[in-house]
């Protein structure tokens, strides 16, 4: 047995806090950046908030996923409770940090672009096409997280990354995929926004996206943890292997 504990719940919803508010600031400060350079140009706008967006997710997971599983996203997190990875009684607090660090992240990059630091967004999103796009969107993220992680967990990060990346592009809804970054959208009226009016249609079906990946899930492969517990025990054994070849070195 390890004599590493397991990092506290105060510092993985932190950790979770921390890591969503700097996704939700990469993700809106790039669309306004973006969409300021473009001069007009959508699809310039729209690569320039992809790149940042997909670079930012492999640094932050790399960051955080030792600490809590680097979710950053209620239904990962739901997903990752309904599986096993963590306690039911964790959710909560990890969801209502998500959810904050996205609002903190929205008002870190309005901030950084001189624009109020909350102002409702009139992005109209809406519509049939969008929201099956979103429903997609977050069952091919569930997918690809817990089949890296049951295979090569190490490439989840690039993986996770590549899928949003691509998924900026073949989904109308320019994917979406999480809650809290749905919600921290609603508070800014630029490239990145997305109307509050269309957010719940959003969330529900991102929702019913996640449980239907964690359905058939279940059914192809045996049930066990899907990120945080497995992200800390690889962590913590990649420590222990240096400190004992270390050891092994220095007698």
């Amino acid at each position: 047995m390890s004599d590493h504990p397991r990092p506290s719940l105060l510092r993985r919803v932190v950790a979770e806090g921390l890591g969503t508010a700097l996704l939700v600031a990469t993700v809106v400060g790039s669309g306004i950046m973006g969409e300021t350079l473009a001069a007009g140009n959508t699809a310039i706008a729209l690569l320039a908030n992809t790149i940042a967006t997909g670079a930012a997710l492999v640094a932050l997971i790399l960051t955080f996923g030792s600490i809590s599983g680097a979710h950053f996203n209620p239904v990962v997190t739901l997903a990752d409770a309904a599986l096993g990875g963590i306690r039911w009684r964790d959710v909560a607090p990890y969801v209502v940090a998500q959810c904050v660090g996205g609002l903190i992240g929205t008002a870190c990059a309005n901030v950084m672009f001189g624009k109020a630091i909350f102002f409702a967004s009139h992005h109209v999103r809406a519509g049939g096409a969008q929201i099956f796009s979103e429903f997609v969107a977050t069952f091919g993220l569930l997918t690809v997280i817990w089949g890296c992680n049951r295979s090569r967990q190490t490439a989840t990060p690039f993986a996770v990354a590549s899928f949003i990346t691509a998924a900026y592009w073949f989904t109308s809804s320019t994917s979406f995929a999480n809650p809290a970054v749905t919600l921290a959208r609603t508070g800014s009226d630029t490239f990145a926004g997305i109307r509050p009016a269309d957010a719940p249609a959003f969330i529900g079906i991102q929702i019913v996206g996640a449980a239907a990946a964690v359905l058939l899930f279940r059914w192809l492969f045996r049930k066990e943890p899907m990120l945080a517990e497995r992200q800390i025990v690889a962590a913590l054994s990649v420590e222990e292997a240096h400190e004992d070849r270390s050891v092994r070195m220095h007698p």
